[in-house]
């Protein structure tokens, strides 16, 4: 069907100018919500230009009072009379200023190519079941929408996401620059602050288990937990005779703590292991283990926290040579998630450290304990322990179960008795 054309330059002439631009916008917008070009529409506080305007328009006067009110259909039925436009008021706006698309069409467009841009977390939700819990937060919480703005920026980031995440944990440890490169192109991609850093820190605490936090010392932190490093030399462990290499066979020798840097691990890991490597939370037990054993305590391993990156390393270095772990923490729900977290990474065995061994420390406890504060978390070794700290609502801290870790350090042995003969030999 052929449509009469529009008297564009008359047009112009007569509804195009800076004067009626507040018309052509009530216009706009209700055509964009679908709604009929008909009955008044008014301007609050007109200019005398804007009012001459609107009486050119109409051929008279749009009447009196502060407003400037006019009706569309009056308008309708002047282009149409007129042969500026025969098919009214819709075309001629149209002419004016291009095709309107409705709101909803325009809803409905956005909404599919959220949709699509959300693509990727969804194929990394089912490729890891880890992430799937995360990646439906992420499509809830307007994080993403925040980061990314527009769909397209989205579908990038997400794509730069799932691709990090895919790689994580990286072990062995890597440079988290060197990575970057590797994995996005540019060594400064994960830099702090950036978008993708965010989004990748925020996969990384629902991959890892590593908590909440801010700050340079955390995010230095999650990254470690996942295996990327700032540099090789700030993630550390704290251990307590552990032998194999001449500077651990020195210091085992004093019966002195030992700080490992991850980047000795990574070039002289221990060539040998002990059979049995008992591992705490808190510094404070291997401090008093060397101070009371010396020499002749146990081998021990302090995380001081949520394990690190030089900890990890450590641990499956010496589970692949054989090593079996026992594990004691603090009975809160941060203790019992260091734990889980820990669980992930390398088997242990619970070091007086399940439900009975709580229950016992409550019982036996010299004053009230402090109450138990934060988000509860399971206890996958002994599930019953989790539901025993809710019940009492009380933190036990590692200390108070000091006598009796001691006592096993000790190992039956006199002071100053060498722990060298316990260690078994690398067969790499």
């Amino acid at each position: 069907m052929n449509r009469t054309p529009v008297d564009e330059a008359r047009l112009r002439r007569l509804l195009g100018g800076p004067d009626l631009a507040w018309l052509l916008e009530r216009v706009r917008r209700r055509l964009e919500r679908g709604q009929p070009l008909t009955g008044p529409v008014s301007l609050a506080t007109p200019t005398l230009a804007q009012r001459a305007a609107a009486e050119r328009l109409l051929g008279r006067a749009p009447g009196g009072g502060r407003a400037l009110t006019v009706r569309l259909d009056a308008v309708d039925a002047v282009l149409r009379r007129s042969g500026i436009s025969p098919e009214g008021l819709t075309a001629a706006v149209t002419t004016l200023i291009g095709p309107v698309v409705p709101l909803e069409e325009v809803r409905r467009s956005e909404d599919q190519a959220w949709e699509e841009a959300y693509a990727p977390l969804t194929a990394l939700a089912g490729e890891t079941p880890r992430l799937a819990e995360w990646a439906g937060r992420m499509r809830d919480d307007g994080l993403v929408r925040r980061l990314a703005r527009t769909p397209t920026a989205a579908r990038l980031l997400l794509d730069q996401a799932a691709r990090v995440l895919r790689e994580l944990p990286a072990e062995p440890p890597r440079s988290l620059s060197v990575f970057a490169a590797d994995i996005l192109g540019s060594a400064h991609a994960l830099d702090d602050g950036t978008p993708s850093a965010t989004l990748c820190l925020s996969g990384i605490r629902a991959l890892t288990g590593h908590p909440d936090g801010a700050g340079a010392a955390w995010r230095r932190a999650a990254w470690a937990s996942a295996g990327l490093l700032r540099d090789d030399v700030s993630s550390t462990v704290l251990t307590l005779n552990l032998r194999g290499t001449p500077a651990l066979d020195w210091m085992a020798g004093l019966g002195d703590p030992c700080v490992l840097t991850l980047r000795q691990l990574a070039h002289r890991p221990p060539r040998t292991t002990p059979p049995v490597v008992h591992i705490c939370e808190n510094p404070a037990v291997l401090s008093a283990a060397a101070d009371t054993h010396g020499p002749g305590a146990l081998p021990l391993v302090c995380l001081q926290g949520q394990p690190s990156a030089a900890a990890l390393a450590l641990l499956a270095h010496l589970h692949e040579l054989g090593a079996a772990f026992r594990y004691h923490g603090d009975f809160d729900w941060g203790g019992l998630r260091i734990a889980t977290t820990l669980l992930q990474h390398v088997p242990w065995t619970p070091w007086h450290y399940t439900a009975d061994d709580y229950r016992a420390a409550v019982a036996a406890a010299s004053s009230a304990p402090l109450p138990l504060a934060g988000t509860p978390a399971p206890s996958p070794w002994d599930p019953d322990l989790a539901t025993a700290l809710a019940e009492h609502g009380v933190r036990i801290e590692e200390e108070a179960a000091l006598d009796a870790l001691l006592a096993d350090l000790g190992g039956g042995r006199a002071a100053g008795e060498s722990t060298s003969s316990l260690y078994v030999s690398s067969t790499t």
